[in-house]
């Protein structure tokens, strides 16, 4: 028997719609699970992070329960490495209550990027010391998700202190517990200098990460005036062969997430990535 591809999306990837319809388009495309950023989805029920009470969290959290569907990440993208101490605290506390709200939310993973050491991008994240930075930042965020019996799921981003697999295997070794896991996209991992060689890039993050990849997001890119550009999932650069037979073979019924692939692509980047599977 094959082992079925576990396809979900991103709430907000729907845009900021009432419950019962996004709720109503994911059973639709027979989504199994989500990642679930309240603020994005729902900035009324969560003014701020510290707005959010164990009500908020089975409200949702049942309401996607009783459909089926698993919040497989709970998203909470804050910047960990904020260039002055009180934003990188609240973004910490942020962090940190997603993490007690998990189980009301029936998730088991919290998710982020590293975020910026400067205002938005700049160069500086690429720096020895902006690596240096993220260390003491997750492990604060690990000691919490132990204490909850929660994971810390970590993701790799371009332009991120954390922008490549090497950077999160050293996280990984620097901080030796079970309740950090990775969160793999690699599409994340190309750049302008890089992409031409992503068959190497993509085999490097597999054997490197291993199972201690929590899920997977899949999405696909161009290359537009030297920039790296997200496109729907199939219209792009990215060869899902290699991504989606580590998903079939090596870590069967782990969990991948679509990300920026809007509805008017949806249908058909979930029949490209359902044939493709089928085919490996």
């Amino acid at each position: 028997m094959t082992v079925p591809l576990h396809l979900g999306v991103r709430a907000h990837d729907f845009g900021q719609i009432p419950l019962t319809d996004l709720i109503q388009k994911l059973q639709q495309y027979e989504f199994s699970h989500i990642q679930f950023a309240i603020k994005k989805s729902f900035p009324e029920s969560a003014p701020s992070f510290s707005a959010l009470s164990p009500g908020t969290a089975a409200y949702y959290g049942n309401a996607f329960r009783r459909a089926g569907i698993q919040i497989a990440v709970l998203g909470c993208y804050v910047n960990i490495v904020a260039p002055d101490p009180q934003t990188e605290a609240q973004a910490l506390a942020d962090f940190k209550t997603n993490i007690r709200l998990a189980r009301d939310f029936g998730a088991s993973l919290v998710g982020t990027e590293t975020g910026s050491v400067g205002h938005g991008y700049t160069t500086d994240n690429f720096t020895e010391e902006a690596f240096q930075r993220v260390i003491p930042a997750v492990r604060e965020m690990v000691a919490e998700a132990e204490r909850f019996g929660v994971t810390v799921g970590i993701e790799a981003g371009l332009n991120h202190p954390l922008h490549t697999a090497a950077l999160a295997r050293r996280l990984l070794d620097a901080i030796p517990s079970n309740n950090l896991q990775i969160i793999l996209d690699c599409a994340n991992l190309m750049s302008p200098d890089n992409y031409t060689q992503q068959d190497e890039v993509v085999a490097e993050a597999l054997e490197l990460l291993g199972d201690r990849i929590a899920v997977l997001h899949l999405k696909d890119f161009i290359v537009r005036d030297g920039r790296i550009e997200m496109v729907p999932v199939g219209q792009g650069l990215l060869k899902f062969e290699p991504i989606l037979r580590y998903m079939k073979y090596e870590r069967p019924h782990i969990q991948g997430l679509m990300e920026s692939t809007t509805e008017p692509h949806l249908a058909g980047s979930v029949e490209f990535l359902r044939r493709l599977y089928e085919e490996v």
